[in-house]
């Protein structure tokens, strides 16, 4: 589903480029914000793209200006940037400008029924600008209630990969003109597993193409135009004396006249890997091609030492999907599960896991396992812990290293 566009795809390795913004959250991010993401997920069976996600988000609230907030994500083939001006159009509206760009963030993985099909497979470069409006409708609330409405020109040029069959015709390079628009009640932070969140969002996204083709193998086809509409409850929530944490989130969304790069993208654990991630654990990462679905997903973390530090996570997801045509399979739930190791500090979120993909479609049969790790590097804290008398160690030395 590219209306979701944090993630980026980088083909060659197909290491997904992850952007985590708050912009496109549907409000201007108020927090300055260092952090390094980095995530990982592999398939233990079967053929699949290495899914992982790297990159640093960088957010500065007083940029030149006090009402100028700058939002960079900087991942190594591609960069997504937004500059806010708070108060442009009214005390409570908001306006962003966005430029993205780079190569292989349109790159296409074919996978049909478990299947990973690298001859049906290709490159896409893109290029992109944006405007947005940010409006607060309920000022003085404890819960704010933001809209938004943005307008996208995205252009795509498509290549072959070392792999792509010779007699299968690429897509047309072509430009993608999109509206955004939403209502988001809550939100929550761009961080690995925070601790406090709400959310109750309502989207609608429309995609208008400069072309109409079939391609391929003369099989499948890029659709002129494509509506859609999604919705999301989360709640995120850490106990006070326990400090036991767990979220909750239910995820809904429907197309119209939905093709191969419009529908949503269902599989795999990499938790900032999308705004919505569509998270099917112990499932290649955008195994299910879906064009409605129903996903609910959930968390537990129990700590396990008295400082909080070291904690067990277990996870588990559901979800009912009516597949894009082309890409159907046998039965419509898919449920998968995990669990791991999560080591935090203030500095630092890492986390270890294992994942069973319960439906997941495999050669010998239904059920997949993966791993994963997950690791959140918060710059600015890290700088400000050098900057204390404390006594020397080995980590104080690996952050003079590095320049932390």
């Amino acid at each position: 589903m590219r209306v979701i566009h944090w993630w980026k795809r980088f083909y060659p390795l197909s290491l997904v480029i992850g952007f985590c913004a708050a912009t496109a959250s549907g409000q201007i991010d108020p927090v300055k914000r260092e952090l390094i993401q980095i995530g990982y997920n592999g398939a233990l069976e079967g053929h699949a793209p290495l899914a992982a996600y790297a990159f640093c988000y960088w957010n500065q609230p007083g940029f030149l200006e006090t009402n100028l907030t700058l939002r960079l994500a900087v991942a190594p083939v591609y960069v997504d940037s937004e500059l806010g001006i708070r108060h442009a159009l009214g005390e409570y509206t908001d306006v962003g400008i966005g430029l993205a760009g780079g190569g292989y963030a349109d790159s296409y993985e074919e996978i049909d029924q478990g299947r990973f099909i690298p001859s049906q497979s290709f490159i896409g470069d893109s290029g992109e600008a944006s405007l947005s409006v940010y409006h607060l409708f309920n000022p003085g609330k404890l819960i704010p209630l933001n809209g938004m409405l943005r307008g996208i020109a995205h252009y795509s040029v498509y290549d072959t990969s070392d792999q792509t069959a010779s007699n299968f015709k690429l897509p047309d390079d072509h430009g993608t003109f999109s509206v955004r628009t939403g209502l988001r009640w809550g939100g929550r932070e761009p961080t690995l597993y925070p601790d406090l969140a709400m959310e109750l969002s309502v989207w609608y996204e429309g995609q208008f193409r400069t072309t109409d083709e079939t391609y391929g193998f003369d099989d499948r086809r890029i659709e002129p135009h494509t509506h859609l509409f999604w919705g999301e409850a989360f709640l995120a929530y850490t106990l006070p004396e326990l400090k036991h944490s767990f979220s909750l989130g239910l995820t809904a969304g429907t197309t119209v006249d939905a093709d191969r790069f419009s529908a949503y993208r269902l599989g795999g654990l990499l938790p900032l890997v999308s705004e919505f991630p569509l998270s099917l654990p112990g499932y290649y990462y955008q195994e299910i091609s879906a064009q409605r679905f129903v996903l609910l997903g959930g968390s537990y973390i129990l700590p396990v030492d008295p400082q909080y530090r070291w904690n067990i996570d277990i996870t588990a997801s559901t979800s009912f999907v009516d597949y894009l045509s082309g890409v159907e399979q046998p039965g419509h739930w898919n449920s998968g599960v995990g669990g791991g190791l999560l080591y935090k500090t203030p500095t630092w979120k890492v986390m270890a896991g294992y994942a069973y993909g319960v439906n997941a479609i495999r050669t010998s049969g239904r059920g997949a396992n993966s791993i994963g790790i997950w690791i959140q590097l918060d710059l600015e804290h890290a700088r400000g812990t050098t900057m204390e008398p404390t006594q020397p160690g080995l980590w104080r030395g690996v952050q003079r290293i590095f320049g932390l």
